[in-house]
């Protein structure tokens, strides 16, 4: 059964406090970022999310983020980073993801572009020379060429795991378990250096069944499904800002959350029900636009069909 937000979790957390950071949340706001923020300067996080980072700070285990797409996920990695004061890194998967890309990669061309322009007699470049390093090299940055001297600790993001080979979450669980990998052209392996934390938050959208093998070794948990409470506390953090109890838009704040879960609840099992990033959409258009979704317009349908409902079958 999951834990309301009125829950009570009695625990010593591994980080004291998270705050948010006003000065970066108005820059984000100048820039028109909202749905989609990775600025880490606002999340609100709930209660048995909050328990699930820190058990995976005490344990030393990936976090594996489930959830609905747009529903904060991978927005949870940079605002632990800002709060951690750790260096970030991200990887975004797709079907063509190699483990070898959050590892290290051989630039081939360009190993080939200076081999062609060699002149007769000069040595053969090092393959030492050619290997680009990847973000969980970047974050374990073993030489202190990644600004570790100056900000230890990391945070990486592994975002939509499920959308690789199952191969991958099985390649990472050295990498991830025992903090080092071996490079080829590189004498020593890659080794985090003692003391470092490496935090990695990976995100699923469940398309594909992860390794069992992979679960064991990550602590999982599940981002909440909206409720119209959660909705308006959100919109009212990303619109009015941090430490803001209420808003001029409170009411197009409940208005939009009333009318995204009753669409939720009319939706098909094949049908992908709105979430946050489509509410935050919707608020967004309705406040810039001056729109009353209350008001039954042809511009608020509109809105709701371009925002929310967004029809799958077109035909």
């Amino acid at each position: 059964m999951e834990a309301d937000e009125t829950t009570d979790f009695v625990y010593t957390p591994m980080v004291k406090e998270f705050t948010d950071d006003k000065a970066l949340w108005q820059k984000g706001q100048d820039d028109r970022q909202l749905s989609d923020r990775r600025d880490g300067s606002v999340y609100r996080m709930h209660p048995r999310l909050r328990l699930a980072v820190d058990v995976a700070l005490a344990a030393g285990r990936p976090l594996l983020l489930r959830g609905e797409p747009g529903s904060g996920k991978s927005s949870l990695a940079p605002y632990l980073a800002r709060n951690l004061k750790a260096r970030y890194y991200e990887e975004v998967v797709t079907a063509s993801t190699r483990v070898e890309d959050f590892l290290w990669r051989f630039d081939t061309v360009r190993k080939l572009a200076d081999a062609q322009a060699r002149r007769p007699g000069e040595p053969a470049p090092d393959d030492a020379d050619y290997v680009v390093e990847g973000v969980l090299w970047k974050a374990f940055d073993p030489d202190g060429r990644f600004g570790s001297k100056g900000m230890p600790d990391a945070v990486v993001l592994i975002d939509e795991i499920d959308k690789a080979d199952p191969d991958v979450p099985n390649g990472l669980l050295v990498p991830l378990g025992a903090g080092q990998f071996p490079v080829p052209a590189r004498k020593d392996p890659v080794v985090i250096p003692k003391g470092r934390r490496v935090v990695v938050v990976i995100t699923t959208n469940e398309e594909r069944q992860l390794p069992p093998a992979f679960l064991r070794r990550c602590v999982v948990a599940s981002i909440p499904s909206p409720t119209k409470d959660s909705l308006t506390a959100i919109a009212r953090l990303h619109i009015s800002g941090p430490g803001s109890d209420e808003s001029d838009h409170d009411h197009l704040f409940e208005v939009l959350a009333d009318k995204l879960l009753e669409l939720r609840g009319l939706m098909t099992r094949r049908d992908r029900p709105p979430g946050v990033a489509e509410y935050l959409d919707a608020v967004q258009a309705c406040i810039y636009l001056k729109v009353d979704p209350s008001e039954p317009s042809a511009t608020w349908k509109a809105i709701e069909e371009f925002t929310l409902r967004k029809p799958t079958d077109t035909g």
